[in-house]
């Protein structure tokens, strides 16, 4: 027989389900947008705004900031659209989800006491009628007490009577809809303005007029038509993303774009490998390849620049002990940003691998994981790689010649800099402040093999399935941390990272870089190359069309190897992020070939142009 919360939870599941294809039908993840759709959504936006207050801010804990302290739990305690306000939590930050409800049914919220133990944030979601549950009041001034919390109540006002004596922020909203769920959830993290007082008085504590304001700090998830685009002006980029598939330029791909601060598009399309098995979801975590150059190693070198711990006039002789008495020393920083130090272009470094180097099984000889089944042996790129680098002549000088080895140095410097390893660096200084719940490297560390896409069946190196250990051969030897590759991500997590560049580098109520720094780094430094300081630019001969033919000549980014991209327009405030593993089963140039990216740029222009 089923027990009574089982029966809740099932109840529970059910209307997930469904609010779950009501969610990714406003919010594109994967389903054909609706013009009159989008427009209906806008107008319940609309009124939940205007019916939102936040109250009980006087210490301003909403919206959140300094995220990377917080251990957030979500407790629906009655609400009906709890899925959509989760999902638009998680975001921002990582936020784990319990269902109150089941502990309210069988008089156990003391057993919900002992599973939040861990954590330090909470937001509880409540409606105008479990506000009236004592057992609900009860668990509301006792978690308050040694914890942050904030409530979300919805409904009628005047079930603020019950909460006269609580001390948290709450943010009330008359209405109770998945648009008020979404408004809300996204006022808690500041992806919203909202400026609203009480009209009425209902206690002392709660008197008209009262009400606090909260700023925009993060980005808005909404559709197309709230910048004034029609959706159905980018239905192009679907049939160019799906006409890659079926071309088999790749098995699938995230497309996301960014405008005036809102994602107003991120869908998925195709699937993890051609044998269908697995459907691409947006959340999925793809090997981001070259992008790792401006997504990590870049950051690490604004920052340390920023700090006045890094010249970039200075050379390699200062920074890198293991380059003096070479003619590498007096290569100048900026010429290594600027792939102008006349680096050879490539090192096939797993040319040289001998049997005795690697190892089906893991030891103390050998511990470097490069793949399932494949270690390296230990300091091979100490004893190997690096000797090689060092020793490998200069094909030119004050000369353009894109190379992976910049990159490399850069690296070094930054850990002899900073003093810890480059992938814990960014992930202090960066990703977690920031709410990037999937950036990192070797991914396979922190989550399950299948949320992260596969990307090659090596056949060369590797001879297995390259899945969640980084593709490019000579990061893999590095232990997949390397400069100019090893970075894995989700699309969300990028958008999140290069709107904190669009804003000059602020994002979430915290400066990361100075404007002049974020200013100095994307711009076109010399005639010898389009290039800024890490990142690539709009190529000025026209005919070239690259990134875009309507790139406005601000526009800065990267691309990828294994099929991804990044690229920033600050003059139309747009972002446009590309992932794809259009190098399984094996490399394919089909990609390049049909132009998926350039065009899937081009129809976001179009769009953009179309709602002037």
């Amino acid at each position: 027989m089923t027990s009574f919360p089982d029966s809740l939870d099932m109840l529970s599941n059910l209307k997930n389900v469904f609010l779950s294809l009501t969610l990714f039908s406003f919010f594109s993840c994967t389903y054909a947008q609706n013009h009159t759709q989008n427009e209906q959504w806008l107008r319940d936006e609309k009124v939940a705004l205007q019916a939102s207050v936040l109250l009980n801010n006087s210490k301003r804990v909403v919206p959140l900031t300094s995220i990377q302290s917080l251990k957030i739990a979500s407790i629906d305690l009655g609400f009906n659209h709890s899925v959509v306000f989760d999902s638009l939590l998680n975001k921002y930050v990582k936020v784990d989800h319990f269902n109150g409800n089941t502990y309210v049914a069988i008089s156990s919220l003391n057993a919900l006491l002992d599973d939040l133990k861990f954590y330090n944030t909470l937001v509880l979601e409540i409606s105008d009628v479990s506000v009236f549950d004592q057992r609900v009041l009860n668990f509301i001034l006792e978690v308050e007490k040694n914890r942050k919390v904030i409530i979300a109540l919805f409904g009628d006002g005047r079930s603020l009577v019950k909460l006269d004596l609580v001390q948290s922020p709450i943010i009330w909203c008359a209405t109770h809809t998945p648009a008020a769920a979404s408004i809300v959830a996204q006022a808690i993290f500041g992806g919203i303005d909202l400026n609203n007082t009480l009209r009425d008085t209902y206690t002392s504590n709660f008197k008209a007029g009262d009400g606090y304001p909260i700023s925009k700090i993060r980005l808005k998830y909404t559709v197309p038509e709230d910048v004034g685009i029609n959706a159905a002006d980018l239905d192009k980029i679907d049939a160019i993303a799906r006409e890659a598939i079926s071309q088999r330029a790749t098995p699938g791909a995230v497309v996301l774009v960014v405008k005036d601060g809102s994602v107003i598009y991120n869908k998925a399309f195709g699937n993890h490998t051609y044998a269908n098995n697995r459907p691409v979801k947006v959340d999925d975590i793809y090997d981001l390849a070259s992008v790792t150059k401006i997504s990590a190693t870049t950051l690490g070198v604004m920052r340390l620049v920023e700090e006045g711990k890094l010249n970039l006039d200075s050379t390699l002789y200062n920074y890198l002990g293991r380059t003096r008495n070479t003619e590498k020393q007096y290569i100048r920083l900026k010429e290594v940003m600027l792939h102008q130090a006349g680096f050879t272009p490539f090192i096939p470094f797993y040319d040289r691998l001998k049997a005795t180097d690697h190892s089906r099984d893991s030891s103390g000889e050998f511990s470097t994981k490069v793949a399932d089944n494949y270690f390296l042996r230990k300091n091979y790129y100490e004893e190997v790689m690096w000797p090689q680098m060092l020793n490998a002549r200069l094909v030119s000088r004050a000369r353009y010649v894109y190379s992976d080895l910049s990159m490399y140095y850069m690296k070094e410097v930054i850990e002899g800099i900073a003093h810890e390893p480059m992938d814990q660096y960014v992930l202090e200084q960066f990703y977690n402040p920031l709410g990037m719940q999937t950036a990192g490297f070797n991914p396979r560390t922190r989550f399950d093999k299948n949320k992260i896409v596969p990307t090659e069946e090596d056949t060369y190196f590797r001879n297995t399935l390259v899945q969640g250990y980084v593709h490019d051969q000579g990061a893999a030897l590095a232990g997949g941390i390397a400069g100019h590759a090893g970075l894995f991500s989700n699309a969300n997590d990028l958008a999140i990272l290069f709107q904190m560049m669009l804003n000059k580098g602020t994002y979430g109520g915290q400066r990361y870089f100075k404007p002049e720094t974020v200013d100095l780094f994307t711009a076109k430094q010399f005639e010898v190359s389009r290039r800024s300081l890490g990142f690539d630019r709009r190529d000025p001969e026209a005919s070239k069309n690259y990134p875009s033919q309507f790139a406005s000549s601000s526009t800065y980014g990267h691309t990828g190897y294994t099929g991804t991209c990044i690229w920033v327009d600050p003059q139309y405030k747009m972002i446009y992020i590309f992932l794809s593993n259009r190098v399984y089963p094996k490399v394919t140039d089909k990609l390049s070939d049909l132009k998926i990216r350039p065009r899937i740029q081009d129809a976001i222009y179009e769009a953009l142009r179309k709602s002037r």
